[in-house]
């Protein structure tokens, strides 16, 4: 089978983060955007909006990308105004996408529009797990495209009681769908390879499966965008991710405690998730030494990262870890779990702890405290290779 005439990247989850800080999987599918607009053949945008669906050619691509690395949509208009259970910045998106969408489908409408618009033999590319259901899989099919569905990981079957209520059993259809339909999965590290292996095989189709690692692009930090007041120059650590159970904030917080006034200030860079009312009790009484700063831009985190003693990471699962690699490729130590996922892309670039070992971390963090001087700089992976990788024999 020959190379794909055309790319369709799904650009559902990208949309709906309008508003919001992106996590590792938004960046991911804001990498996959920039590597389809590359592209020399035929590219599209396929979002799913609460009324039906929308397609975006190369124009409209490139549209989007601006607007939502600034998230500068403009005004919502007459029909994404009346989307009430979306807030004001995801109306706004869905207003943009409605302006610059070349068609315009109901659902049961969709593979008519992509038969319509799309030529014969194109693939589909969905890397956000975001429409992975039987409608729009179908629909694709119906218009001749092929399929390739990025999983991250399968944390919420794994753990599932580090996932929100109801998460596990949608991740589980989303995985039924993927089986049935994918024509290649790809997964972005030999340690998450395996379980995915495993769930799909369990459902009787397993799909190519192609191990393609992440690319990693650093932000040029800008200390500007900090938050004023805030003090660079005493010694700090950073934590960066969502406050979740996975993470593990609850054994830093421990560690802080501990340590005493003599610790370097940590700082929390992430916004509260779920299942961890503990953890935010703790925060909203003061932990001596413990900052949270939510909501920061990447050029902040860098500029954060840039100076800090250490990233901490004492995450009990990952699925990849962007955190860690952007840390080592501005220069910043990195201490982090002991996970087959991080010794797998780290190699001996970080200190590896137990991450149920208080008293390891504690000694770790006492010790990296005392070291003012900072490695050699990551070259990190390719987002350019990553997307080769995942294309390669398509």
């Amino acid at each position: 089978m020959g190379a794909p005439r055309a790319l369709v990247l799904d650009l559902t989850r990208l949309a709906s983060r309008a508003g919001r800080t992106r996590t590792g999987v938004d960046r991911v599918e804001r990498a996959w955007l920039d590597a389809c607009l590359a592209e020399a053949r035929p590219v599209f945008g396929l979002l799913r909006s609460p009324i039906g669906f929308l397609l975006l050619d190369r124009a409209g691509l490139a549209r989007f990308a601006a607007a939502s690395d600034t998230d500068e949509w403009g005004a919502a208009g007459r029909v994404a105004s009346l989307f009430r259970r979306l807030d004001p910045p995801r109306r706004a998106a869905q207003g943009h996408v409605r302006r610059h969408a070349i068609a315009r489908s109901t659902r049961p409408g969709l593979e008519r529009m992509l038969r319509h618009h799309l030529p014969p033999g194109a693939l589909y590319l969905n890397t956000g797990h975001a429409d992975l259901d039987d409608r729009v899989m179908r629909a694709m099919r119906g218009a001749g495209a092929r399929i390739a569905v990025l999983l991250h990981d399968t944390i919420p079957l794994d753990l599932p009681w580090a996932a929100r209520p109801g998460i596990a059993e949608g991740f589980a259809a989303k995985l039924d769908v993927v089986a049935r339909h994918a024509d290649r999965v790809i997964v972005t590290a030999r340690t998450t390879a395996a379980p995915v292996t495993a769930h799909l095989a369990r459902r009787g189709c397993l799909p190519e499966i192609v191990v393609a690692p992440l690319g990693v692009t650093s932000a040029r930090p800008d200390p500007t965008t900090l938050p004023p007041g805030l003090d660079l120059e005493a010694p700090f650590m950073v934590v960066l991710g969502t406050i979740e159970p996975r993470k593990n904030h609850a054994l830093l917080l421990d560690v802080w405690e501990r340590l005493g006034p003599q610790a370097p200030r940590l700082l929390i860079c992430g916004a509260r998730g779920w299942n961890n009312a503990d953890v935010f009790a703790r925060l909203d009484r003061g932990v001596a030494g413990v900052t949270e700063l939510p909501g920061l831009s990447d050029p902040a985190i860098a500029a954060l990262l840039e100076r800090a003693r250490a990233l901490l990471f004492p995450s009990l699962a990952e699925g990849y870890g962007l955190p860690p690699l952007e840390a080592l490729a501005l220069g910043c130590p990195v201490i982090c779990g002991d996970l087959a996922i991080c010794r797998e892309l780290l190699g001996d670039r970080a200190v590896y702890c137990d991450p149920t070992d208080r008293y390891r971390w504690e000694r770790a963090v006492r010790a990296q405290a005392a070291i003012s001087e900072t490695p050699p700089r990551l070259a990190p992976p390719s987002w350019e290779a990553h997307v080769a990788r995942a294309l390669d024999g398509l």
